[in-house]
């Protein structure tokens, strides 16, 4: 079975030469296998002989043509011609978690729309009219039937947290307390804002809360609701580990009786949170391919290593490895920058940095809670504030991304990129920065219609591309997917090794920073009150440090991935007997 997929956001016909038609063999022999219609090339699926000409022909990265087995020849639904196709569903399983774990683009939130009545799939028919009884007779003897049955009905009432919280202010104008007291139906409400944190918040607009309160507010908002089926699209962007641990805990207790269905990339929430998992895969924009439910564990580890034995596929070349990998010591590393015993003071919050360094060729991870100082100990590093008791260095050149990006120009991608840097048209750029971050296909695209995931990549691209002695990236891995964070992963160790120039990343995704760190360092004290940083120190100790504070305990499987041990559990238990919090020597997976 042979799928031409043409991105609309992507097809400029008045922009290029129409190479999609003029170098198809199809059209040269007088078919019309590629044709013009409107602002876009329409492509016969039925014609096209799949050469793949005008996939490399085309300027823009606006055709994709993929050949797919002959047993993918039922779609579930396909967003018009040419557009984009999605394969199977997953399945909502009463009182348990169910994880969605894939790629971005690849079906996961089409899904949901079909689970929960907003989309009626069209089995891949865009031009045709489905109706229920159409996708009922598809799935009559499968384990969604009863569940679509009454979803046809509208006898299922749905709970939404959506992935983008970015949106809600420019829906809603009221305080934070208007907005959650209309979602207050099981009388929970109270418990929730408690537990996450939100009371001191409550009075304020919901147009000046920061990234991680509107999460905290968007996550309540949805558990307060009474519903059949719950569905929360990323839980964990913004939020410290703290609140992930939190808002987890409460998933857990909602799934009591009830369906729950979440997509997560933080692989630690995921494998703690979730009862089984349906792994998302083909290629993003494309098609979608969602597997039968797996074992969480099971799951994640055929996820990471790229193949899915039951169905005797690779989706991926790579596996994703977490080997202990030998940290160079930092005695053999020249020191770049030593930052000073720094203070900041604000009117409700106080920071104290004691004296420590950063050293060439190093990746330097920055841990603790929200709200305690690691933003703005970077912003004292790249001179965007001012320390109220000593002073940086100036002499050292600092490329910083913030932790909140702003898409506040209709450049294109590949405009704003050239303005910061004149590399661009090297084979190193192309390899370094826009491969390892998937930037070709969006080049084109105005920076103000991008995704979230999209411009947290332009704006890692931004920092990397210009030239600099530290480069401070805050939160790289919001937005991101799996795939997605162990590239920037492996980008950030080839930048910093490969040019011997120092990094500091913040971020709340323990494995992002376990694989990627060299040294780290551990914020203390009172969120929203004071903070103190402590360090750097090596990741043994650090990491240590950091979860005998959080309270909760690391080890690796077999197959050497991290997991955090269950509470209470006996590894739990065993390894906070002895202390060590972070990857103790257990034989056990």
């Amino acid at each position: 079975m042979r799928i031409a997929v043409v991105h609309h956001d992507r097809c400029h016909p008045l922009r290029c030469g129409t190479e999609c038609v003029l170098y198809c063999p199809g059209v040269r022999t007088g078919d019309e296998t590629v044709t013009i219609e409107g602002n876009r090339a329409v492509i016969s699926e039925e014609l096209c002989v799949g050469c793949g000409i005008c996939v490399k022909k085309c300027p823009f990265h606006a055709i994709d043509i993929v050949n797919l087995p002959e047993r993918f020849d039922q779609p579930t639904h396909r967003y018009g011609v040419n557009g984009f196709v999605l394969y199977g569903l997953p399945i909502p399983i009463e009182g348990k978690v169910t994880g969605i774990l894939g790629a971005n683009g690849t079906g996961k939130s089409t899904s949901v729309k079909i689970l929960s009545g907003l989309l009626v799939p069209n089995l891949g028919m865009p031009d045709a009219e489905v109706s229920w009884r159409d996708v009922l007779k598809r799935f009559a003897g499968s384990e969604l039937f009863d569940y679509l049955q009454l979803v046809s009905q509208k006898n299922v009432r749905v709970a939404l947290k959506p992935q983008y919280i970015d949106q809600i202010p420019k829906v809603f104008s009221g305080t934070a307390q208007q907005l959650l007291s209309t979602t207050d139906e099981r009388g929970r409400l109270d418990d929730y804002i408690d537990r996450l944190s939100l009371r001191p918040i409550l009075d304020r607009p919901v147009s000046a809360l920061s990234g991680g309160e509107l999460q905290r507010m968007a996550i309540a908002a949805c558990l307060a609701r009474d519903a059949d089926f719950y569905f929360l699209d990323e839980i964990t962007p913004f939020l410290d580990i703290y609140q992930r641990m939190a808002a987890a805990n409460l998933v857990r207790e909602i799934a009591r009786g009830r369906p729950v269905l979440i997509v997560e990339h933080d692989l630690a929430i995921l494998d703690l949170l979730a009862d089984a998992v349906h792994i998302a895969y083909g290629q993003p924009a494309v098609y979608g391919i969602i597997t039968h439910p797996k074992g969480v564990r099971v799951g994640i580890n055929q996820y990471l290593e790229g193949y899915l034995p039951e169905e005797n596929v690779r989706f991926r070349e790579y596996q994703v490895l977490f080997d202990r990998r030998a940290r160079i010591a930092g005695e053999e590393r020249d020191v770049l920058l030593e930052f000073p015993t720094m203070t900041k003071d604000f009117d409700q919050f106080s920071l104290r940095i004691d004296g420590g360094d950063i050293r060439c060729g190093e990746v330097l991870g920055v841990v603790g809670a929200n709200g305690i100082g690691k933003s703005t100990f970077a912003q004292l590093l790249a001179g965007v504030l001012e320390p109220d008791t000593g002073s940086m260095d100036q002499r050292v050149r600092i490329s910083y991304k913030p932790q909140y990006i702003k898409a506040d120009t209709d450049a294109s991608v590949e405009e704003v990129l050239r303005q910061c840097t004149t590399k661009f048209d090297t084979s190193y750029y192309r390899h370094e920065i826009l491969e390892p971050l998937s930037l070709e296909p969006i080049l084109q695209s105005p920076v103000d219609a991008l995704s979230g995931g999209e411009l947290q990549r332009v704006a890692i691209a931004l920092c990397l591309s210009r030239d600099a002695d530290l480069y401070i990236l805050d939160e790289p891995s919001a937005h991101l997917d799996v795939e997605q964070r162990v590239k920037i992963t492996r980008l950030l160790r080839r930048h910093a090794e490969g040019r011997n120039i120092s990094t500091l990343v913040i971020d709340h995704d323990i494995y992002l920073i376990d694989m990627v760190s060299d040294r780290i360092l551990v914020f203390e004290g009172e969120p929203g009150i004071h903070g103190e940083a402590a360090g750097p120190f090596d990741m043994a100790h650090g990491m240590n440090r950091f979860l005998r504070e959080l309270g909760i305990t690391f080890r690796r499987d077999k197959s050497g991935r991290p997991r955090i041990n269950k509470p209470g559990s006996f590894l739990d238990r065993e390894q906070i007997a002895i202390g060590e919090y972070y990857y103790a020597d257990v034989s056990k997976a």
